[in-house]
């Protein structure tokens, strides 16, 4: 059986008077879609895809979801940091409508995430309504390599989509290769911190958390509150689990957790534990849970496993990946900025 990223290759080419070529492709879904012969202009329906888009072929998308900070543009080539914020058609906070998406006219509409019958429907619905080619593929994150080939095809850069593939392979393998030499007993547990107060996670197997379930941790809301995505909790249950290690992509929560009485009582917060993900151009773990968390997987690694993972490589590896997918290579100042947040909370111990 064919992966359905090689079912991108060209079934059908369909020869019009005045029109462009085509090419009839497969998605993630199954859908088949009949996708322009040249594709110049690409809507990123929500942030996986931009991020997807923008590592491939940043002069092939047409904006951004939201308008990048100030700290989040400095770390991106100045014509991209420049795009315009043109909204997003998928997920929470859907900003963009689709009369503005036509005015824009793409020659594409792409979505990355989940495959499941409501979000197929979202995009069949979505190119019913505008017109234009609409295609829907994985965004789990053991689909990153392939969802890269696929893109790669769509917009005419395979060898392109190859090389952000293969280096994701190698990385993701020299991972799993390091973890594989952990024993179960001597795994982290720990806590994943979203939103102000802390109390949001995700439950194993959530797209969310995907890259501290390849790290083998202990996810202990997901041994407390079972599979799934995302639940609330309280307190109380966070006191019982008492994880070692606490991570968030909240800036205001990881600074006032340390602070706050109640949550000193959690062994990870009081030991200086608690950690904030790196944020900028784009978040290292989630938000949006596209291949941004490719940089967050060592990073997470050189944390949980210092002794298989020397935090002393991490520099090079960011330098590497940030030139490769965000098309701008850090300076060692920035890079140690970027590193220094992470630990900002133990200032407040």
């Amino acid at each position: 059986m064919m992966r359905y990223g090689l079912l991108i290759l060209v079934l059908l080419l369909l020869p019009t008077q005045g029109l462009a070529q085509e090419r009839r492709i497969t998605d993630a879904t199954g859908r088949e879609v009949s996708v322009p012969e040249r594709v110049e202009r690409v809507f990123a329906a929500g942030p996986p895809a931009s991020l997807f888009v923008f590592a491939l072929a940043p002069e092939n998308l047409l904006g951004w979801t939201r308008t990048p900070r100030p700290d989040e543009a400095a770390l991106l080539p100045k014509e991209y940091a420049a795009l315009p914020t043109v909204g997003r058609l998928t997920g929470r906070g859907g900003s963009a409508n689709l009369e503005a998406v036509m005015a824009l006219a793409p020659d594409l509409i792409v979505d990355v995430g989940s495959t499941a019958p409501t979000y197929r429907d979202l995009a069949a619905r979505v190119q019913s309504q505008s017109g234009i080619p609409t295609v829907l593929l994985n965004g789990r994150f053991d689909a990153t390599a392939e969802t890269f080939r696929v893109l790669g095809e769509l917009l005419g850069r395979p060898e392109r989509g190859e090389e952000l593939a293969v280096w994701t392979e190698q990385q993701i393998e020299a991972i799993r290769a390091g973890i594989a030499k952990v024993s179960p007993e001597q795994r982290p547990r720990v806590y994943y911190a979203r939103g102000p107060a802390g109390l949001e996670t995700a439950l194993s197997g959530s797209i969310n958390i995907e890259v501290l379930d390849l790290l083998g941790v202990i996810n202990v809301a997901g041994d407390g509150l079972g599979q799934g995505g995302l639940a609330s909790v309280s307190m109380e249950q966070l006191l019982a689990w008492d994880p070692e290690m606490v991570l968030t992509v909240d800036p205001h929560f990881a600074q006032q957790a340390p602070r706050d009485l109640l949550w000193r009582q959690v062994k990870a917060v009081r030991e200086g534990k608690l950690y904030l993900a790196p944020r900028a151009p784009f978040p290292w773990i989630d938000f949006p849970p596209g291949p941004n968390r490719l940089i967050g997987l060592p990073w997470l690694a050189s944390l949980l496993y210092p002794d298989i993972f020397p935090a002393e490589e991490l520099e090079e590896k960011v330098k590497g990946f940030y030139r490769l997918f965000y098309h701008r290579e850090p300076t060692t100042q920035e890079i140690h900025a970027l590193l220094r947040s992470a630990r900002e909370t133990d200032l407040v111990r």
